[in-house]
């Protein structure tokens, strides 16, 4: 019998597209941590010739093993987590602070690998209005050392602004560091780079993408944002490098967000994990004085980083989420430009507001991102039904990322309330515990409710059927989103 060309490939990709629909439907049942995630990988492998394995090897494959864990091992890691707080045997103030979230404070212990420490003062800025001539003179005070890392760098008047700062304390001899998201800044990404390293900065992309079958990690981003000049002031929250966080300035997707500015301790945990970082995408370790100052208590504030990522640090910033509001006694407020949540969120949210809690969760009424709205629609149902009280705010699109439980416990940074932030970016996160610092952020939500408006699940039921098939179609990719 005679084989054709045309009947051997096909018997040749038939055979390739068996063998690899085999080992990558044998790699998600011993990995994927979730039955449902797995069969639908299982299905895909095997039911989209060659295609389905080669997209579950760009996107099926969530948890990476961190090389700076892995080379350096937890005791030779740049910072020293020995500060512990003992709420045995420190002051008496600490622990009244600490004492009705203590609950909390032990879950974070367990998930988390940096310590809470004292004496910080964390200062809210609001909008790139007041965020980046902070940030640009901190830079530009520098005579160490900065280290920058951003998710999105756009080459834009404030990019450019950021980038001429950085590039004057390069030139005076400034260690300049600056690690930038290979998807988030892939656009500016050359550009920016050219420029810094022309003046002896060091600019670094994380897991840029690498066509067709390398390395590419395309669903594995860095979405921190943290800057810290000298080792001793720091800045985070959830506000990119964009002039699209400036108010009154005409851009097609103005943004409001909110930003921290930093003094303490805590400080060398946000040095901490961008070192972290930038170990992963350069190989490369940051340390000595030039990056970690002697850093004196300055305020009142009791702060922890919480680092998350799809690594050994996976999903701590979900359940420290999920603690607080089982810790939550009279209010917990929520405020996300994102919200796809887990099911296990959606069950903490749903039994603390049976408990009697005041849960808010307040939403921007226009996205960026249209889909993002239609698979939040999906969700919504499941919480209105329970008795939260869900708030939509009128444009523009507010990016702001705050929590707020008791007017005791507030945490800020990176993370959306969506399965990315949780399972699949890296991500920077702070939790603070201070009554003053609380209620200013409840103050801010507040003002946010007055123009806000509640979202009813009668709204939600009575979406017509194709908005509710669109949505709910969506909602089958929120894992991805």
């Amino acid at each position: 019998m005679t084989i054709t060309p045309a009947a051997a490939l096909a018997m040749v990709l038939t055979a390739a597209w068996l063998i690899l629909g085999a080992w990558s439907a044998c790699h998600a049942v011993m990995y994927k941590r979730e039955p449902r995630s797995a069969a639908i990988w299982v299905l895909l492998s095997f039911t989209l010739p060659l295609v389905g394995p080669w997209i579950y090897w760009v996107l099926g494959i969530n948890r990476i093993e961190r090389r700076a864990v892995r080379r350096l091992g937890r005791r030779e890691r740049p910072f020293d987590p020995s500060p512990v707080i003992d709420l045995d045997v420190e002051s008496q103030d600490q622990a009244c602070i600490v004492g009705p979230m203590r609950g909390l404070y032990r879950v974070s212990q367990r998930v988390t690998r940096l310590p809470l420490l004292p004496g910080n003062e964390v200062t809210e800025l609001h909008g790139g209005e007041e965020a980046y001539p902070e940030m640009l003179e901190a830079i530009r005070s520098a005579k160490r050392s900065v280290t920058l890392e951003s998710y999105i760098f756009d080459w834009d008047e404030i990019g450019r602004s950021f980038v001429d700062a950085l590039d004057e304390v390069a030139k005076r001899g400034v260690s300049v560091h600056v690690l930038v998201d290979g998807v988030g800044a892939l656009g500016s990404f050359s550009r920016m780079g050219r420029l810094l390293l022309a003046s002896g900065a060091e600019v670094a992309s994380f897991f840029p993408l690498r066509f067709p079958l390398g390395r590419l990690r395309i669903n594995l981003r860095n979405h921190r944002k943290v800057l810290v000049v000298d080792g001793q002031i720091g800045f985070t929250g959830g506000m990119n490098i964009s002039q699209r966080h400036v108010g009154g300035v005409a851009h097609p997707a103005r943004a409001e967000d909110l930003h921290f500015k930093l003094r303490g301790p805590i400080v060398a945990e946000l040095q901490h994990t961008f070192v972290e970082g930038w170990r992963v995408a350069t190989g490369k370790i940051l340390s000595g004085d030039r990056y970690f100052a002697q850093l004196e208590q300055v305020g009142d504030v009791l702060c922890r980083g919480v680092v998350s990522g799809p690594d050994e640090d996976f999903e701590s910033i979900h359940v420290i989420i999920r603690a607080a509001l089982a810790t939550a006694q009279e209010r917990a407020y929520l405020v996300t430009p994102y919200f796809v949540p887990t099911p296990s969120l959606v069950s903490a949210m749903a039994i603390t507001g049976m408990r009697g809690v005041d849960v808010k969760l307040i939403l921007p009424g226009t996205l960026d991102l249209p889909y993002m709205k239609w698979a939040t629609d999906s969700y919504l149902w499941q919480v209105l039904q329970h008795g939260i009280e869900v708030y939509r705010l009128p444009p523009p699109f507010r990016h702001t990322k705050l929590m707020v439980v008791d007017d005791q416990w507030t945490f800020i940074g990176s993370a959306n309330l969506d399965r990315r932030s949780f399972r699949l970016n890296f991500e920077f996160n702070v939790e603070a515990y201070d009554t003053a610092f609380a209620r200013r952020m409840r103050n801010v939500i507040d003002k946010m409710l007055l123009k806000a408006e509640r979202v009813t699940l009668e709204q939600m039921d009575s979406r017509p059927k194709w908005r509710r098939l669109r949505d709910g179609a969506v909602m089958l990719f929120s894992q991805y989103l």
